[in-house]
């Protein structure tokens, strides 16, 4: 333990005796030892010092005075006066200043050596300074062990707060991974400390003030940082193998049995509603797929579906657009700007695969949140990579928007308006401001470019589902 003017005094081999009456630092611990002969130390004083002095120079009571002020503002902890050499006793001005300021004063016999109390203090010091380490490195262990043991974050930051004597939180982004408070942590009354992990999923560690750090928040803060990078390496695992199965299903390749019993596999009970959440990245971004997600949806099977990150939740009581909302907040967060489309809730494997497809539509829509409207056969058959719809699509139209761009005709605009009214040549004659016999000689064109003909049923079949399918790909995309 670092020692005081007080304990000091009580060593008796030292022989020192209090000499002024002033007691306001008699208790504090002296950080080091100065001796000095300079009339003017302040200097070379950082503070909490002892000050050993002879007197050498202090011949006259202002010399004195202003030694004894130089040293209080210079914010020593006192005075120990060497007597026998330069004085026999210690200067009554001195003394009378010391009392002033509050600044204790001890006398030193000639016998004592100025080297044996910085020696004694430096001692105490190491001691200190010792013992200290010892608990730093004893911290260490219950820290790591706390992690190693299976314990995880939580039980490594109950750790940290029984050693730091105050309430301690992890929070990333949005989400709040740990706190030992009821209240969420302010910069008003908790420190925050960045802990980086190299990927998007940096945490902040916050402690609630006052506490004082021995150096184990450092520490701290490096084993988070590990198992921060541990937990996404895990979550990428676990999502690869998750998204393998959802595969399957979603493209239909497993008997019903099959499906159910790999879904339980990782997790996904199909004989309850399950609602899919998907987020798509406009720009592909890697990290989608591999980032944290808010507190909310850890229970959540996450999975990756192509470039997709995919969320499957039990979906009872509606709440899966809330949950939406936060994946979506939380991902900005962690500057990923990503759509979430949100599916149908549904029972049985057919059911999973049938809300991926409408969480699939539903982002195209590309709101931040998308909740699912009522899926046409064009969405799904659009959705499905083994159906080239759009290739067939774009086979029928072509010929028109070609043929359009050249003359500056609408026939496109036509087709539409045809197929919107039903088949009405008055109708659309009306609302495209022509005459009944200009909407027959485009539709003949149209007959004439596409080989499909719009009168005929089969035929008008084939081209509302190009146009359907045309518009549905120019909203996702492709």
């Amino acid at each position: 333990m670092a020692i005081s003017l007080a304990a000091l005094l009580g060593v008796n081999s030292l022989k020192l005796t209090k000499a002024g009456l002033a007691e306001t630092t008699w208790h504090q611990d002296i950080n080091w030892v100065a001796v000095t002969e300079l009339e003017d130390p302040h200097r070379f004083i950082n503070g909490g010092e002892l000050i050993l002095t002879t007197g050498l120079r202090l011949r006259s009571a202002p010399e004195q005075r202003r030694f004894v002020r130089q040293v209080q503002r210079a914010g020593a902890v006192g005075i120990g006066f060497g007597v026998g050499l330069s004085h026999e006793a210690v200067p009554p001005a001195l003394l009378a200043e010391a009392n002033r300021w509050g600044l204790p004063v001890v006398e030193v016999p000639y016998e004592t050596p100025f080297i044996a109390i910085g020696k004694l203090v430096a001692d105490a010091q190491s001691a200190d300074h010792y013992a200290k380490l010892e608990r730093l490195i004893a911290g260490h262990q219950v820290l790591a062990r706390a992690l190693l043991t299976g314990g995880g974050l939580s039980e490594l930051l109950k750790h940290l707060g029984g050693m730091l004597r105050t309430d301690v939180a992890l929070t990333q982004f949005t989400a709040q991974l740990y706190n030992s408070s009821s209240e969420p942590p302010s910069a008003d009354t908790w420190s925050s400390y960045p802990v980086p992990t190299g990927r998007r999923d940096a945490c902040t560690l916050w402690v609630r003030q006052p506490f004082e750090d021995s150096g184990i928040i450092g520490y701290a803060q490096n084993l988070i940082s590990v198992e921060l990078n541990n937990m996404v390496k895990q979550r990428q695992a676990q999502r690869a193998l998750c998204g393998q199965v959802l595969e399957d299903v979603i493209h239909g390749a497993l008997e019903t049995s099959e499906a159910q019993r790999r879904l339980a596999g990782v997790g996904v009970n199909s004989t309850r509603k399950n609602v899919v959440l998907l987020a798509v990245s406009a720009a592909h971004n890697k990290a989608l797929v591999s980032t944290s997600v808010p507190r909310e949806l850890e229970n959540a099977v996450a999975a990756v579906v192509g470039k997709d990150l995919v969320l499957v939740i039990n979906d009872d009581g509606g709440g899966a657009p809330a949950l939406a909302r936060k994946l979506s907040d939380h991902l900005a967060e962690a500057g990923l700007h990503a759509t979430i489309g949100i599916g149908g809730a549904y029972t049985k494997p057919n059911g999973l695969r049938w809300s991926y497809f409408e969480a699939r539509d539903a982002a195209s829509h590309g709101l931040p949140v998308n909740e699912p409207e009522r899926l046409s056969l064009t969405s799904l058959l659009l959705a499905s990579e083994d159906v080239p719809l759009a290739d067939m699509a774009n086979e029928s139209l072509n010929p028109l928007r070609t043929f359009d761009a050249t003359h500056g005709s609408e026939l496109m605009t036509t087709l539409e308006s045809y197929l919107n009214n039903n088949g009405s040549v008055a109708a659309v004659a009306e609302e495209l401001t022509l005459h009944r016999n200009t909407v027959r000689y485009r539709l003949a064109q149209i007959t004439e470019l596409t080989g499909y003909d719009p009168a005929v049923t089969t035929d008008r079949v084939q081209l509302w589902l190009a146009l359907a399918v045309a518009r549905l790909g120019a909203r996702q995309g492709k």
